[in-house]
């Protein structure tokens, strides 16, 4: 069965950025099923428009912000 965005309900989203990123963590439930977390990193190209990049390692900074948002998302889990 292939991939349906429409399927794909987003029930919590928090984000954090600075001039060039910014990380969101949310929770998504897909066709009904169970909820799970997913924190993602996001980068300004030279225009401007924010594109993914890979997650990879957080600095103490990133991790102390979004630390606040992963407890609330386990809240709606």
């Amino acid at each position: 069965m292939p991939y349906d965005a429409s399927l794909d309900k987003q029930v919590f989203s928090r984000e954090w950025g600075n001039d060039n990123q910014k990380i969101v963590v949310s929770v998504h439930s897909y066709n009904n099923g169970p909820k799970k977390l997913q924190i993602t990193r996001e980068i300004k190209d030279r225009e401007g428009n924010y594109n993914f990049a890979r997650m990879g390692r957080l600095a103490k900074e990133e991790l102390e912000v979004i630390l606040p948002f992963i407890q609330e998302a386990m809240a709606v889990m």
